[in-house]
């Protein structure tokens, strides 16, 4: 199994989206892909947007530059308004939103992840407000109702703070991150930080010949 590791509001996952992507359909046939959640931000107290904000706006351009993904102006508003943006950032909601579209469509979990950072980093949708996720529920055709009660449910929060544990046991410092899972207990590394995908590719094929039966 592939696993990636990537946070809703890391920006270098938002530029890795098109990578992970890719090669979730090169191995589609091959090799199962999930997505585990890292819980990047997940402040005991609220930090509003303004603590980050000018790290973000240098950062920003670098992660452009770097991946070709384009940070959308809604999403930029509030990173160059920081004093008039109601923004406070929050790993956990999204998190466990990722739980539950899993449970619909786990062969579709880097789909979902990619639509997360869309709507955040592009479209400006704010992760912690509940109506953010409304338009990726219609797209994916889960019901509403069925989405927001599980969206306020204990066992999916559960589930969101089980994958932060995983990525602590896995030793992820940073986002993203990628593991070939070779055997129950063993996991080889193959992406720390932005990769390319020719380079990942050569990797997990490494990888994936050297465990063949």
């Amino acid at each position: 199994m592939i696993i990636y590791c990537y946070d809703a509001y890391c920006g270098w996952c938002y530029g890795f989206s098109t990578v992970i992507k890719k090669i979730a359909e090169t191995y589609k046939n091959t090799i199962a892909i999930d997505v585990l959640s890292g819980g990047m931000i997940l402040p005991e107290k609220p930090t509003h947007i303004k603590t980050a904000a000018n790290y973000i706006l240098s950062a920003y351009k670098n992660v452009e530059e770097t991946t070709g993904i384009k940070f959308g102006e809604d999403y930029l508003w509030h990173i160059k308004n920081p004093e008039e943006s109601d923004w406070f950032p929050n790993s956990e909601k999204p998190a466990i939103a990722l739980c539950i579209f899993k449970e619909f469509y786990p062969d579709k979990a880097v789909e979902f992840a990619a639509d997360l950072q869309y709507a955040l980093h592009f479209e400006g949708r704010d992760l912690t407000d509940d109506e953010a996720y409304r338009h990726l529920i219609e797209k994916y055709s889960i019901q509403a109702e069925t989405f927001y009660s599980k969206l306020k449910s204990e066992t999916y929060k559960e589930m969101a703070y089980y994958e932060f544990a995983l990525m602590k046991q896995l030793q992820v410092t940073g986002y993203p991150c990628v593991f070939v899972q070779t055997g129950d207990t063993k996991f080889e590394m193959v992406a720390r930080g932005f990769t390319d995908y020719d380079t990942l590719k050569n990797r997990i094929d490494k990888v994936l010949l050297q465990n063949k039966n």
